[in-house]
């Protein structure tokens, strides 16, 4: 059986969570009666039951263990919790990612419309007219996550490069904690637009059409790094995070791993040599230049 671990309340703070990470060194060993634990956050496509079901089937097959799901409302708290050794694995975004790249190495990477690269879209309402970003001045604008790269760092990063001080650009903004609620918020009216990723927005078009066709895409950003599967660099010698990759790699050539494939709208997961997330570290320089 799937489990579903319940979000808690909140965002760690960043003393919490340099502490999580010091705690590394004393975190537990994986042993065999613990589930394989796989943390999940919003770059992640889980609404549908059948999903969920198939990829812990395929997982938990192709790695001899029983299997986990691990969720939170927030990126910080997965993360901290893989560099806590509480998480054997995670889909994380490539920002998170990047802030801890010294304790994470990234196990595989998905392809999507056969590249591992994505990119950030600003949506609108369905009616709005097509004016780029300058066109959202004083907006009520929904953001996912403060470590999201599409949900937040891109669109931050483009006012900053064009000279704009994004705390007064938009009237108001929101952290929705997911690339699906910011959809929702905009489709709802509760923002009049919103920072969301591409893949999240194209899936829920396939799977949602008469939620997106409340939205309307009012600029794309170039493209980064797919949000990667990751690990942490020092972890138990147990095998199963190297089984994993490998069997992320040969989804294509097994009729379970098609079918999840195939409802995770991917073409497959390449190797990690391939990750280039050049283009978020730019974005995260730019904002750590305009704090110093």
């Amino acid at each position: 059986m799937t489990h579903l671990t319940p979000s808690r309340d909140g965002r760690l703070t960043r003393r919490a969570f340099v502490g999580a990470a010091t705690a590394l060194v004393a975190a537990p060993a994986r042993t065999a009666n613990r589930p394989f634990r796989f943390g999940l956050t919003p770059v992640f496509p889980d609404d549908e039951r059948e999903l969920l079901d198939h990829l812990e089937e395929y997982i938990a097959g192709a790695i001899d263990s029983e299997v986990e799901f691990v969720q939170r409302r927030t990126y910080k708290e997965i993360t901290a919790l893989l560099m806590l050794g509480d998480l054997d694995a995670a889909w994380l975004c490539g920002y998170p990612f990047l802030q801890y790249a010294a304790a994470l190495e990234v196990l595989a990477l998905p392809l999507w419309r056969g590249a591992s690269r994505y990119r950030a879209y600003v949506i609108g309402a369905a009616g709005r007219d097509i004016g780029g970003l300058d066109a959202l001045r004083g907006d009520i604008h929904a953001y996912s996550d403060p470590d999201s790269n599409s949900g937040y760092l891109v669109t931050v990063s483009e006012l900053v490069d064009r000279g704009e001080r994004p705390e007064e650009f938009f009237a108001r903004s929101f952290f929705t904690f997911g690339h699906s609620n910011v959809v929702q918020a905009v489709a709802r009216g509760l923002a009049d637009s919103g920072s969301v990723d591409g893949y999240v927005w194209e899936v829920l078009a396939a799977r949602r059409p008469e939620l997106t066709a409340r939205t309307r895409i009012l600029w794309r950003s170039d493209w980064f790094g797919f949000p990667p599967i990751v690990t942490r660099r020092q972890r138990p010698a147990h095998g199963a995070t190297e089984t994993l990759a490998a069997a992320l790699r040969a989804m294509p050539r097994d009729p379970l791993g098609r079918r999840t494939l195939k409802l995770l709208h991917l073409d497959g997961f390449a190797p990690a040599q391939g990750a280039d997330f050049s283009g978020i570290a730019a974005r995260m320089r730019m904002l750590g230049e305009r704090e110093e």
